[in-house]
């Protein structure tokens, strides 16, 4: 329930604010004076796209804020989903920017439309000629059945599992569609598979196969130039080891008759030991080293595959290589298990089918059992209502599995005598939709626990005693939920707990709409006011106080 709510800089008010009765609330004043403009201020609030041309003053920010009491109302799972914070008393805020720019707060943690959205519809239904309209429309009499019916948890169930057979569905409509292109491409892909899991590329290492390969083309020139290193090093008459020897003989006499000759003793030493190290490094090498055309020809094939192959797929390395193997090998494995992938989604998407049906029919089985005691209950409220010779009939016929079950369902109205039912979209006058609409809203109050219920001019084309009949009635719903009715009626003006009037102030140069609640001798005068008009009589006051003591 609306606890208070704040309107800023829209439209034709400047600063609003109001906080209203928790039961019924109704709000009359002049026409054009702005009692629609506050549903439009409210309906941004719950969601609705903005408009910078609503802004009173372009040069400033709109604001409307408005603080719900909800702790009654089950909505914390609704926060969880939308990763809010829940607290018994909620504060939503809409800003629109002098830019255009628009923002919406939750607690003061900004969210988007949508989650707006979802949030307005469990705090706020607003009955408008809009949604009049909506009533010939078969989604909305459906949603009304659910809600008489209270299905809406086994529709809740239902969705969830047409969606699970639907996405099955899909899966199963993917596979067929691309099982030809498939198989087209089986034949190619087992080629390259074969000849790229030929090819071993794991742990192989091509920079490594290319040096290899490099030594052994080159293997008799680096034998031979080891061998004339060696002979240099260490095995000719005059060779660097056997001089080097001699020279550090020579040295090793004197090296002790100075620090600096001692120096150089161990400089040559070094020398000497690091050049005996390099002798045996080129032995061992030379060792190694054996020319082997065999090997030559296996390693120079190898290099010349991996080369080929990585030009083919137009790749540099030998990993991205195996990452497009891999590939191939899903696609083929896709095809060679193709069928029983098919075979097993039929099965799934089956069994999933017959779980949505099965749900359906329980959800059609509960909807029918409420179709005559909604009819009953609507015609008996039409009656009451001055509609006497009113039909209502619940139409339904067996649909496919659609996301609202195997209903469809159409609800069938007549007005008159000796006229049959008929679609609502070819029968009824605003008057009599509207008081349908209100019968509607009536039984649905019994069945749903929503915060605040939100009626403009419903009273359309009533009057007289009718319209004390629908106001009891509004009073009734008030009893368990906050109700707020815009109306132009004396009768509905006096059944509220709480009177607001909403007026146009135009002491400044720019008219602004105002409201006020008002007073026990203001809501007199305002309903006398109403009876005679601007000239009030004695009879409009008395009958005023006779409405007010009802």
């Amino acid at each position: 329930m609306i606890k208070h709510l704040v309107i800023k800089n829209y439209a034709l008010i400047e600063n609003l604010e109001m906080e209203p009765s928790s039961h019924l609330n109704v709000i009359t004043g002049e026409t054009g004076a702005g009692k629609s403009i506050m549903l439009g201020a409210l309906g941004l609030l719950l969601g609705n796209r903005a408009d910078t041309k609503s802004l009173f003053d372009q040069e400033r920010k709109c604001l409307i804020e408005a603080v719900f009491d909800i702790k009654e109302y089950d909505l914390k799972r609704l926060f969880d989903d939308a990763d809010l914070d829940y607290e018994n008393e909620c504060i939503v805020r809409r800003e629109i920017g002098a830019n255009g720019k628009s923002r919406a707060f939750v607690n003061d943690t900004p969210v988007n439309l949508e989650v707006l959205r979802n949030l307005g519809n469990r705090l706020v239904d607003i009955h408008s000629q809009n949604e009049t309209l909506n009533l010939a429309d078969g989604n909305f009499q459906l949603g009304v059945i659910d809600q008489f019916a209270e299905s809406t948890e086994l529709r809740k169930k239902y969705r969830a599992s047409f969606n699970e057979y639907l996405k099955s569905k899909k899966t199963l409509e993917d596979l067929l569609k691309n099982e030809g292109d498939l198989k087209k491409e089986f034949d190619f892909n087992s080629f390259q598979l074969k000849e790229l899991t030929e090819a071993e590329l794991d742990d192989t290492d091509l920079e490594s196969l290319q040096s290899k390969l490099e030594v052994l083309e080159n293997a008799g020139e680096i034998k031979l130039k080891f061998g004339q290193a060696t002979q240099i090093l260490d095995e000719s008459e005059y060779s660097v080891s056997q001089n080097l020897s001699q020279l550090l003989n020579e040295l090793k006499s004197i090296k002790d008759y100075s620090s600096e000759y001692n120096q150089l003793y161990e400089r040559l030493y070094s020398s000497y030991l690091e050049l005996d190290d390099i002798t045996k490094e080129i032995s061992n090498l030379d060792g190694r080293i054996e020319v082997n055309e065999e090997e030559l020809q296996l390693t120079g094939e190898r290099v010349d595959l991996l080369q080929r192959l990585l030009q083919k797929h137009q790749v540099n390395t030998i990993t991205e290589l195996i990452s497009i193997r891999d590939e191939i090998q899903n696609s083929v494995s896709q095809v060679e298990n193709l069928d029983e992938e098919i075979s097993n989604t039929e099965k799934e998407t089956e069994v999933l089918y017959q779980k949505a049906i099965e749900i359906g029919q329980k959800l059609s089985e509960q909807r029918q059992k409420s179709f005559s005691k909604l009819e009953k209950k609507l015609v008996g409220l039409l009656s009451n209502l001055g509609m006497a010779d009113s039909q209502i009939e619940i139409n339904r016929s067996e649909s496919e599995l659609s996301s609202t079950g195997l209903d469809s369902i159409s609800i069938l109205f007549s007005a008159n005598k000796g006229i049959s039912p008929q679609p609502l979209k070819n029968v009824a006058s605003g008057g009599e939709f509207s008081r349908l609409m209100f019968c509607i809203k009536y039984v649905l109050a019994e069945k749903t626990a929503l915060p605040t219920m939100i009626f403009d001019e419903i009273d359309t084309g009533v009057s007289g005693e009718i319209a004390l009949k629908m106001i009891q009635m509004m009073k009734q719903m008030s009893t368990n939920h906050q109700v707020i009715s815009i109306s132009h009626l004396p009768q509905f003006a006096a059944g509220g707990d709480a009177h607001y009037f909403v007026y146009k102030d135009n002491s400044a140069d720019r008219s602004i709409s105002k409201i006020k609640r008002l007073s026990a001798d203001e809501r007199i005068e305002s309903i006398a006011k109403m009876i005679s008009g601007d000239n009030i009589t004695e009879s409009a006051l008395e009958s005023a106080r006779e409405l007010l003591a009802n």
